[in-house]
């Protein structure tokens, strides 16, 4: 399904100021891959998924999401392809309540009040957080706002789930429950994450950024396997990849 497919072709992008930020990124992800996203900071994680939603454009190449590219004239289609969690979920959260704002995008898209309520209440049923639906958003735990913002972005249905960070400043049991979640969802998912033991429980494929570019590009765990191109990154190994302090001295 060519609709679920990204190809980005020699992107270049350069900021207002003149900094570099993806300097001749090429890549190409398929239908209903896990994709997983890392590098250090400054790699170009966030400025990559900021291109798949159209909220920047190439400053030179070519992004393209389904056969379509990336454009302002194509944005009402891609943002209905792509659906973007932000790191921060209070970026994503702005209504008085749950509700309005998991309806907010539905609405938007001009359906009839009835699907609109079928959307809300599947999507916040498939985060578990229907109960929440009346609550102010802004009295919602971290853990909890993660899960509305996710619900947002699958009540309008998309092709594609990108996810910036999801498990930033969540804690272990949250954390747990957002990758039980995760593993649900057929959708191609691609994740930007500094966690890296997140990969390994959701991504087969891993790309490595380094200064805008790719680095690397293949099975999570062959590359995390590889030390030297790791500190290349300057990323280490996943936690469960390493071996444990104490065990080693026994």
């Amino acid at each position: 399904m060519s609709h679920h497919t990204i190809d980005l072709t020699n992107v270049h992008y350069h900021y207002p100021d003149g900094t570099p930020a993806l300097t001749g990124l090429s890549l190409h992800i398929g239908h209903g891959e896990a994709v997983a996203i890392v590098g250090a900071n400054g790699s170009g994680k966030t400025t990559l998924l900021s291109h798949l939603a159209g909220l920047l454009f190439a400053s030179a190449g070519e992004v393209n999401i389904g056969g379509y590219p990336v454009a302002p004239k194509t944005l009402s289609h891609i943002r209905r392809t792509i659906g973007l969690v932000f790191q921060n979920p209070d970026d994503q959260l702005f209504m008085p309540t749950v509700y309005e704002d998991v309806a907010f995008g539905p609405l938007n898209l001009g359906l009839p009040p009835a699907s609109v309520e079928e959307r809300v209440s599947a999507a916040l049923q498939t985060v578990d957080a229907l109960a929440l639906k009346d609550r102010p958003p802004y009295r919602l735990s971290g853990g909890q706002k993660r899960a509305v913002a996710i619900a947002t972005v699958l009540a309008m249905e998309p092709a594609i789930l990108v996810m910036d960070e999801p498990t930033a400043a969540l804690d272990p049991f949250a954390r747990r429950q957002l990758i039980n979640l995760l593993k649900t969802f057929s959708h191609t998912k691609i994740i930007a994450t500094h966690d890296l033991d997140l990969v390994l429980d959701l991504c087969e494929r891993t790309v490595i950024l380094k200064d805008g570019r790719v680095l690397a590009d293949g099975r999570t765990r062959d590359l995390f396997r590889n030390k030297p191109l790791l500190a290349e990154a300057r990323l280490e190994q996943p936690f469960s990849m390493q071996a444990c302090p104490v065990c080693s001295q026994a």
